[in-house]
């Protein structure tokens, strides 16, 4: 008998690609990553992508996109409403902990795009999207910390987003030089529960001083 014949599913075709996109770019760069090698690790052709992405450019802003979008998602996720507001703030840092220390390819691509001034980000249609969501949550526990006179006036959410980040990216995009310069791995597990209580403590002390 003919084998059946094989049903293109654009959507899975195209999460496919990204997903190898992802750790190729985070590997190798924007420059040294080959759309051809992303091909041959795909079920799919060098034509098929540019086929889904316009060329090795389009696909790397997808798969910057795609990286933004998810941490996002998990930050929607957040039922922050529920929670009294300190709270709230120390389990969105917690998660950014998280989330940072599980996707490093996240954290290489961030640096990575910032070696290149943004250039490929700007060029981003979705870039209001990207950012809204991560802000809107943050707004809400702070405009309900500051109702509740527990948090200072002087911040804003994208102040406290910008401490949270500094920490969470900084663990992952430096362990290399740090580890070499004084003999400590960030990502040490047996530090883990140290620093993610570091990253709490510090984001609610400052927000509440």
């Amino acid at each position: 008998m003919a084998a059946a014949p094989r049903v293109r599913d654009p959507e899975r075709t195209r999460a496919e690609i990204i997903d190898v996109a992802t750790h190729e770019f985070a590997d190798r760069g924007y420059t040294g990553a080959r759309v051809d090698e992303i091909a041959a690790k795909t079920r799919t052709t060098k034509r098929m992508i540019y086929y889904y992405f316009g060329g090795k450019q389009g696909l790397y802003l997808a798969v910057l996109e795609g990286a933004y979008r998810h941490i996002r998602a998990l930050e929607q996720q957040l039922d922050v409403d529920h929670l009294e507001p300190v709270d709230a703030l120390r389990q969105l840092a917690e998660l950014t902990f998280d989330h940072h220390e599980s996707h490093q390819d996240f954290v290489r691509l961030v640096a990575i795009e910032n070696i290149h001034y943004a250039e490929n980000l700007l060029r981003s249609e979705s870039r209001e999207v990207l950012a809204a969501p991560a802000l809107d949550v943050l707004t809400r526990i702070m405009d309900r910390g500051r109702a509740a006179g527990l948090f200072r006036d002087d911040l804003d959410a994208l102040d406290v987003h910008m401490i949270i980040s500094a920490f969470c990216v900084f663990r992952g995009a430096n362990r290399y030089t740090f580890r070499a310069i004084f003999d400590r791995d960030l990502l040490d597990p047996g530090l883990r529960d140290h620093l993610r209580q570091m990253i709490g403590d510090l984001v609610v002390a400052h927000v509440t001083a």
